[in-house]
């Protein structure tokens, strides 16, 4: 007679462990020796055969029990493997294990608990999103505005409600998947999910199709729709409208709507991440004995003073005056950058006065470079 195993140490949890040690016993040694991770490893096939044998018996009550006392079905897979012996077959291991999800098992649409499968729609009924931009001025953009949308959709038909179904009839779960909208096919030891051949993922059967909407519960039309565009967007900015997509398919939940936005650049103003940035010109005069010079804001102007001695790139803020930051994490700032402005050709005057100029200036800006040049020794 076969030695009796030890289920216990096969999971590597003590007699007296709880249901959710268990489970989460199986779900580390289950993922370490899953076929898919150990391709051509018999000895890993073997062991996830046995992991999973010793969680069929311990997560359920009744079995457990039998087996405490030294009764019931027990030994290894064999040559007599079956994948049925499994809650839900191997579609729920793969799914609990890599989907996170409770179901997805075989065709019979069990859920290894008896009874008929329940659960969340398919996802493959759920409506389409749907993606539209708009083209915004900048200072739209800044300001946030609120603008008219139409979009090309679909909306539940007005004669069947949305079930798809003629009036007066309903759908009816469907026989093949029991309603999961999912069946598997075995190949092997694995069982792989797939949707429902019979409904094609929906879970219901429509047996006299509404003669409106010919079965699949929407009509095109247009949505018209005004759409609130937050203060400081900016281009390709996505802002998600939740439910206003494609209605889903006989009443499942609808898609989202996505609105692109399309910014028209400014000829002023220039994104530096979070901030504003303004080039500003100062000529020669006003960089050597500073200025006052008056500079553009998001809300008109403000004066800025220029230090004497100003060099070519040199950087003043206005903090906090920028555009509104995402989320409304208060603004960016200003940032105005001094370049100076080098006339490209000279009238007779201007020459003149620069080489009054070049003979008052003492020194050679250069000389250091040539000081220095030999190094320290």
């Amino acid at each position: 007679m076969a030695e009796r195993p030890d289920y216990y140490k096969t999971l590597g949890v003590g007699k007296n462990a709880s249901d959710e040690e268990i489970k989460k016993a199986y779900r580390r040694l289950a993922r370490k020796y899953h076929p898919d991770r150990n391709a051509g490893d018999k000895k890993a096939e073997e062991r996830f055969k046995e992991i999973s044998q010793a969680h069929d018996v311990l997560s359920d009550a009744d079995k457990r029990k039998q087996y405490d006392r030294g009764q019931g079905p027990l030994g290894g897979f064999g040559q007599n493997f079956d994948p049925s012996s499994f809650p839900g077959g191997f579609g729920d291991i793969l799914s609990n294990l890599f989907g996170g999800g409770g179901g997805g098992g075989g065709g019979g649409g069990g859920t290894g608990r008896g009874g008929p499968a329940r659960g969340p729609r398919p996802a493959e009924a759920r409506g389409h999103d749907l993606e539209t931009e708009v083209s915004l001025s900048f200072v739209d953009a800044i300001a946030g505005t609120q603008v008219p949308l139409a979009v090309p959709t679909s909306q539940p038909c007005p004669t069947c409600k949305g079930t798809g179904a003629k009036p007066g009839t309903q759908p009816r779960v469907c026989p093949v998947c029991n309603g999961r909208g999912v069946e598997a096919q075995s190949q092997g030891i694995f069982s792989i999910s797939q949707p429902c051949s019979n409904c094609g993922g929906s879970g219901t059967v429509i047996d006299q199709p509404c003669p409106t909407c010919q079965g699949s519960g929407a009509q095109k039309s247009v949505r018209r729709l005004r759409v609130n565009i937050p203060a400081g967007v900016r281009d390709g900015t996505r802002i998600k409208l939740a439910g206003k997509g494609d209605p889903g398919v006989r009443g499942a939940a609808p898609g989202d709507l996505y609105v692109i936005t399309r910014v028209k650049p400014s000829p002023v103003f220039k994104w530096s991440g979070d901030n504003l940035e303004v080039e500003v010109p100062l000529t020669i005069p006003e960089a050597i004995r500073g200025a006052i010079v008056e500079v553009p804001t998001l809300n008109g102007t403000k004066r800025l003073r220029v230090p004497h001695g100003t060099k070519h790139g040199t950087i003043q803020r206005l903090r906090g005056e920028g555009p509104p930051r995402p989320g409304g994490k208060g603004h960016g700032d200003l940032r105005y950058r001094f370049v100076i402005d080098v006339p490209a050709t000279l009238s007779a005057e201007q020459a003149d006065a620069v080489d009054r100029l070049s003979e008052v200036m003492n020194g050679d800006p250069r000389a250091k470079l040539f000081a220095n040049a030999g190094g320290e020794g």
